[in-house]
């Protein structure tokens, strides 16, 4: 039997009838509203619950302490965790359902950024005609994110070197990601969209994905001689594409750097003795 087909659908309206029974019945919550995909009617069953509560002005510090109890009313999580952001928290149910619940209080509104939502809880009407749209990547941040970039692939080219040099592939693939990642973060910043850690996350929803075709053949075996060959072709894709975004973003280049770490990678002709 297909395991595709064997799954059973997850019902995501159980989850957000209960957070608004949730919200209901907890006089610190003012408001709760569902966005994100589902809320977009773009959802399939991949998608996460994109949950929010807003709260009284006083009420958001122990709202969020005791987010735990606010999480059992809508399902029995086996996973809590908010990954120090705080304000978000994200569980995964008994069921298999993920989540996410953001949290803010009233006056903090205009800081919402969920996109389009869907009203759940309304107590006091502050949903009637609100949008929530996000915000384009603030400039200062992203000129600075792309002079990290272009400054640490070159920095994590010498790891690289340094392990193909000495024949630890473990190592070598792992800098060949953090290259490659390097590579369509910069793609993503040159059509103005923010630098993620996860830089492949919703890749094709953000950026033209034909443009990192080149990166294709760098996905390879872990084989010294096609590590190498990878190696090579981020390189080439890096030197091709970074100077001219960062031109256009007032980011230096370190043209020397890069002749040098480039120069030393062509050496490395040789098996590690």
């Amino acid at each position: 039997m297909n395991p595709t087909r064997a799954r059973r659908p997850r019902d995501h309206s159980v989850v957000v009838s209960r957070f608004a029974e949730a919200c209901e019945a907890d006089d610190r919550i003012v408001a709760g509203l569902l966005g994100g995909s589902r809320a977009r009617g773009e959802a399939d069953e991949f998608s996460d619950v994109d949950l929010c509560a807003i709260t009284t002005d006083d009420g958001l510090e122990s709202v969020i302490r005791g987010r735990e109890a606010l999480i059992r009313r809508i399902g029995e999580p086996l996973f809590i965790e908010d990954f120090g952001h705080g304000r978000i928290v994200f569980f995964i149910l008994a069921d298999g359902m993920d989540c996410e619940l953001f949290f803010e209080r009233e006056r903090g509104l205009e800081r919402l950024e969920v996109g389009p939502f869907q009203p759940l809880v309304d107590k006091r009407g502050i949903l009637a005609g609100a949008e929530f749209s996000f915000s384009p990547p603030d400039p200062g941040e992203q000129r600075e994110r792309l002079r990290e970039i272009v400054m640490w692939f070159w920095h994590d080219l010498s790891h690289l070197l340094a392990a193909l040099g000495r024949g630890d592939l473990w190592w070598a693939n792992g800098q060949l990601e953090a290259l490659r990642r390097y590579c369509v973060n910069v793609v993503r910043i040159r059509h103005g969209v923010e630098a993620q850690h996860e830089a492949y996350e919703k890749l094709s929803k953000e950026v033209p994905v034909s443009e990192l075709d080149e990166l294709r053949s760098s996905f390879c075996p872990m084989e010294r001689d096609a590590m190498l060959e990878a190696g090579r072709r981020i390189v080439g894709f890096f030197r091709a594409h970074a100077p001219r975004i960062a031109e256009a973003n007032g980011v230096a280049y370190p043209t020397e750097l890069a002749l040098l770490k480039s120069a030393r990678l062509e050496e490395l002709t040789e098996p590690a003795s």
